[in-house]
């Protein structure tokens, strides 16, 4: 024991929407008090992301930014941001460095590591092994993260899935090294909303008594909203009066709405761009949808979930653990247009209780 507060400094690449940025800064709110002393580190918002500063700003947490800790790997810029990340560890002297997503996850481990840092943790809220990049590259960012698996003290993964993922199929360090610990978050706001009250419908001018049909996240490739507006297009077939909403923004949009276009949806399809507040978005949803090819945690789906919104899910990365293997949401093969459209039109028709999933 210390007669100080512990410090802890903790790295993430860029307060972009999502889940790891609310995590993030929660963390870093509530892990300061007599026993902990927080600081969040993070990049710059890169063009075309959402920014979710905001949300940091609410809980109280003023980041120090390091502009060079983007997403995109430079090999001149990451030994820059390596060296301002190793002065800034000397300087502030944390007994914990901890780090989050991929690149903050390499260059910060390996900047606490030459610093002497005396606990190094890291923590995996999914992985980029697959659906963001090209054979060579994932490859690359594999060995580099098996590499610096071995300077980490704690490894933490957000369900079990992902933690046999890491350690089974891609290796990354032993299963016996990764400890599981599930998100933390504030859900009242979205459990105290009352179903169906009828605003976010308004405000979009989207009929009350229509079946709406959702997504939340950017518009890149590994959420694969194609997938999504493929089925949209077969529940239109069966159910003419149904209506889908985008929420997000993002890299693929002309793609989107070019996709929107060529299926005849354009009626049918309302695209809200970046939402901050989507406790009624997922209250007037009849059905909240991801159709990933990789996932992690995606908070959206805790949050539709807390909401009494019901999901309907492709069986990736962690949400056949999120979801209780269909429990607590439907669950579909990846890639499956007409499954996920089957699964949505199911759901529409006999909506599940969501009551113990809320609990």
């Amino acid at each position: 024991m210390t007669d100080r507060p512990i410090k802890i400094l903790r790295i993430i690449a860029r307060l972009n929407i999502g889940g790891p940025a609310i995590h993030v800064s929660l963390l870093t709110a509530k892990l300061n008090d007599s026993e902990y002393q927080s600081t969040l580190v993070c990049g710059s918002i890169e063009p075309g992301e959402g920014d979710m500063s905001y949300y940091a700003a609410q809980h109280g947490v003023t980041p120090v930014v390091v502009p060079e800790l983007s997403r995109a790997l430079n090999p001149l810029r990451d030994l820059r941001t390596l060296w301002t990340l190793w002065r800034l560890i000397r300087r502030e002297k944390p007994d914990v460095v901890h780090t989050h997503t991929a690149k903050a996850g390499f260059v910060g481990r390996w900047a606490a590591k030459l610093a002497g840092v005396p606990v190094i943790v890291h923590t995996f809220h999914g992985h980029v092994f697959e659906g963001y990049f090209g054979p060579r590259k994932t490859r690359l960012f594999l060995i580099l993260e098996q590499l610096t698996s071995r300077v980490s003290d704690v490894i933490l993964t957000l369900t079990e899935g992902l933690r046999r993922e890491l350690a089974d199929k891609y290796r990354v360090t032993r299963r016996e090294r990764i400890t599981v610990l599930p998100l933390g978050l504030d859900l009242q706001p979205f459990a105290d909303t009352p179903r169906k009250p009828g605003t976010f419908r308004q405000v979009w001018n989207i009929p009350a008594d229509v079946p709406l049909v959702g997504i939340s996240g950017r518009f890149v490739p590994v959420k694969n909203h194609m997938l999504f507006l493929e089925a949209a297009a077969l529940i239109r077939a069966q159910r003419p009066d149904a209506h889908f909403v985008m929420v997000g923004d993002g890299e693929l949009r002309a793609e989107v709405e070019a996709q929107i276009h060529a299926l005849g949806l354009r009626s049918a399809v309302t695209i809200t761009g970046w939402q901050r507040d989507l406790t009624i978005a997922y209250a007037d949803m009849d059905v909240f949808v991801i159709s990933s090819v990789n996932e992690g945690t995606p908070v959206t789906v805790i949050e539709a979930l807390a909401a009494g919104c019901p999901v309907v899910a492709t069986q990736v990365g962690g949400l056949p653990d999120l979801l209780e293997g269909g429990r607590f949401g439907a669950l579909t093969p990846s890639g499956d247009a007409g499954a996920l459209a089957s699964a949505v039109l199911k759901t529409l028709d006999s909506p599940p209780d969501t009551t113990e999933a809320q609990r």
